[in-house]
């Protein structure tokens, strides 16, 4: 499990990284969105064409690289975060309360096809 009391220390040495290597004068809103969309990118590399089966061996032999391209992610959602003085810890808690309500688990539990329409209606498809 991931000790997330360690994101603090990590945005430090993300944020020191940069300034030891004058990188912060590049890090502007849109730049920084393309890099987090970039790495993501790297990530789905991983998964695209592969089938259930391939996708286990892959895993098996691959699983470093893949926590090396979800740390790419984490450390671009990181800068964002503190680029823009967002706190990750309330901005997903309000985000799943607001989930919470919007998907409630009486309707979607173990359907994933459900939607509401461009009125705010739900629908099963």
């Amino acid at each position: 499990m991931t000790d997330y009391s360690q994101l603090g220390p990590l945005l430090e040495r993300i944020k020191a990284f940069n300034h030891e290597r004058g990188w912060s004068q590049f890090h502007n809103p849109k730049d920084l969105a393309i890099s987090l969309s970039l790495e993501a990118g790297e990530l789905l590399e991983h998964f695209q064409w592969k089938s259930p089966e391939e996708m286990q061996r892959h895993l098996a032999d691959n699983g470093h690289k893949i926590g090396d391209e979800l740390a790419d992610v984490l450390y671009w959602v990181l800068l964002m975060s503190d680029h823009f003085n967002i706190d990750l810890v309330k901005a997903l808690d309000h985000k799943m309360t607001k989930n919470e309500a919007k998907y409630p688990a009486e309707k979607f539990a173990g359907r994933h096809n459900n939607k509401y329409d461009t009125d705010g209606k739900y629908t099963v498809t």
